[in-house]
């Protein structure tokens, strides 16, 4: 299957786009969202001294995801052999160093990755501590060997591309394992397999509830699911009641953890799937984690209608449009790599 540049850009955007509408209300409950924006909460990017809406370390983890994808399958080409996870995590490693972490010289060889070019992603955007702690540690966790019982959601607002580049039942492992480098309880990468199984589904061809539906099918197949099964069955019973969107998420929880920040994305994207911009709106405005509601939000229905179907003027705020299509352009390249010139690929 030739897979389509509209979703891949929607995916990518779509996701940075629903980071950058949380990220001023991440911290505030749905209460002090009213004080400051009124009663119907935040409606609109909120732009910087720079003249751009900022994305948060959701989107700055997302696109070193990528570009570890991108350096695996390019060495898998080459050397015909390749752990993804491992290239993932040195990835990963190199978002550290964006962070004010400093060099480690056994792992000098790996800073060499194009996005360390782009100076823009050396800010602070409060990244998530467990994301911080795993990674400098220097042990790369896993499924089998977890190196944490945390299931934070920092596993899960970094996987989609996973859900972009492999085919569905590839993804959900992948993109799992992806997560696990840095939250090893199971419904923090379950969370993150199970988003980039839906992604997969929709670039598929398949209709959202149809995907949603097959997903949770999917989750079956794994060791310790029914929280995250549970959660997704409530979400999609949520999606088709009269009631009331803020009292909805509020029985899904605050999406800090990996399982409630699907649902409720999950939830948003279903009750609208026509509205992209309705959709990320009520993603953030609530009591919880908005800037991850928001990014995976996004990234499911940027993927699901397509970047023509995104508002074009939060497209043009979006802090690093530009780097944000250029990479949702090399993943689909990548992808359909008959065509490819190997010397092109990011880090490289």
């Amino acid at each position: 299957m030739k897979r389509n540049q509209d979703s891949f850009r929607g995916c990518l955007l779509g996701g940075a786009i629903g980071d950058a509408l949380g990220w001023p209300v991440e911290f505030m409950s749905l209460d002090e969202i009213h004080h400051r924006y009124g009663l119907e909460g935040i409606q609109d990017l909120q732009i910087s001294s720079s003249g751009k809406a900022e994305i948060t370390d959701d989107t700055q983890m997302t696109l070193f995801t990528v570009e570890g994808m991108l350096r695996a399958e390019t060495r898998g080409v080459l050397k015909g052999i390749c752990h993804p996870p491992s290239v993932v995590f040195h990835a990963y490693q190199r978002w550290l160093l964006t962070q004010g972490y400093p060099r480690v010289i056994e792992y000098e060889w790996i800073y060499d990755g194009w996005l360390l070019k782009v100076k823009e992603l050396f800010e602070q955007r409060a990244p998530g501590n467990t994301c911080l702690s795993a990674l400098n540690s220097r042990i790369q966790g896993s499924i089998e060997e977890p190196i944490n019982d945390s299931k934070g959601c920092g596993g899960i607002m970094r996987v989609a591309p996973a859900g972009l580049f492999y085919r569905k039942e590839k993804s959900f492992d992948m993109a799992a394992k992806f997560a696990a480098l840095t939250h090893g309880h199971p419904s923090g990468y379950l969370s993150a397999g199970a988003l980039a199984y839906l992604i997969a589904s929709i670039i598929e061809g398949q209709d959202l509830e149809t995907a949603v539906k097959n997903t949770m099918f999917e989750l079956e197949n794994y060791d310790y699911h029914n929280e995250c099964s549970q959660i997704l069955k409530k979400a999609l019973e949520l999606s088709i009641r009269n009631l009331a969107d803020i009292d909805a998420i509020t029985e899904l929880g605050e999406g800090w953890v990996g399982e409630e920040a699907l649902a409720i994305s999950v939830y948003c994207a279903l009750k609208y799937q026509d509205d992209f911009k309705k959709a990320l709106i009520v993603a953030v405005n609530h009591n919880g984690d908005s800037d991850s509601t928001g990014a995976i939000t996004g990234n499911i229905l940027g993927a699901f209608l397509g970047f023509g179907k995104i508002p074009e003027e939060w497209i043009n705020l979006v802090e690093l449009k530009d780097l944000l299509i250029q990479v949702a352009d090399d993943l689909l390249v990548e992808y359909n790599r008959d065509n490819v010139n190997l010397e092109w690929y990011p880090g490289h």
